[in-house]
């Protein structure tokens, strides 16, 4: 794998949108031509040399293009989105949309990101080292389609909104997390090995949710069903089973009628 390394020149005074910071972009092209990819500053057009040096070497295809980013990035949207082969390694904290609508590939980002990211994502892996903010793998603002594939795991902690919108894939969260988690699910995973504050599957049609800490409030529309024994992430433990949300339409599948899951560990 060849890879690219670019190195924060200069803090935008707004932030800046990157959309062109992918390997499916960079693959073929001389360290010239992607110095000169546009990206955006408010309402000003901009080149990514302005704001990056730019080094190594691209290769031929996206699954053969590596980028590592330096600098902070804390004021930087967009890094990785849509992608679909590759590897971007971020050394710092990113702004909104990381990762957003990713259909394969790797991310890597060695710190915190703020809201907003992972929407919609396909496929893929998205490994956050630090926390995450609110609305991680759910759907664009008016949309219904949240992450549908792949993997996000946050070694920390998240905000509120997580899989909203939820319709497949996978997120592993290190720490806590707040509110409305897998709001309107439709299917997924979201496993949480900390605390949840509270508002867990909130008109959730199917999907599941993990918990092996605690909640400090459940919705009333889940109910009790069994105890089980499962294998999460390397872990095996007890769990209560609960079914829901029960104030919502729930399809039938060979006959039986389908539910969300949420698991909370005894």
């Amino acid at each position: 794998m060849k890879s690219v390394t670019l190195n924060l020149k200069q803090q935008p005074d707004l932030f800046l949108e990157v959309e062109c910071l992918t390997p499916d972009t960079f693959a073929g092209k001389k360290l010239a031509e992607i110095e000169k990819l546009p990206v955006y500053q408010g309402k000003e057009d901009k080149t990514l040399g302005e704001y990056f040096s730019v080094a190594g070497e691209s290769g031929a295809t996206a699954a053969d293009t590596q980028i590592v980013v330096n600098g902070d990035c804390s004021k930087v949207k967009y890094i990785g989105a849509k992608m679909t082969a590759g590897e971007v390694i971020v050394n710092s904290t990113t702004d909104m949309y990381t990762g957003a609508w990713m259909k394969g590939g790797r991310i890597v980002v060695n710190g915190d990101v703020h809201s907003f990211c992972g929407l919609g994502m396909e496929g893929g892996e998205f490994i956050i080292e630090g926390n995450a903010g609110n609305f991680l793998g759910a759907s664009y603002r008016g949309d219904w389609r949240g992450m549908q594939g792949g993997l996000i795991r946050v070694k920390g902690n998240v905000g509120s909104d997580i899989g909203s919108f939820m319709r497949g894939g996978e997120m592993i969260i290190g720490g806590n997390a707040d509110i409305h988690i897998a709001t309107h699910a439709e299917g997924g995973r979201i496993v949480i090995k900390g605390n949840v504050n509270r508002r867990i599957g909130g008109q959730m049609v199917k999907g599941e949710v993990i918990v092996f800490g605690t909640v400090n409030v459940m919705m009333p529309g889940f109910k009790y069903v069994r105890d089980v024994e499962l294998n999460v992430d390397g872990t095996t433990a007890q769990f209560n089973e609960f079914i829901g949300d029960l104030g919502e339409r729930h399809p039938k599948r060979k006959g039986e009628t389908v539910y969300g899951k949420l698991f909370l560990r005894k």
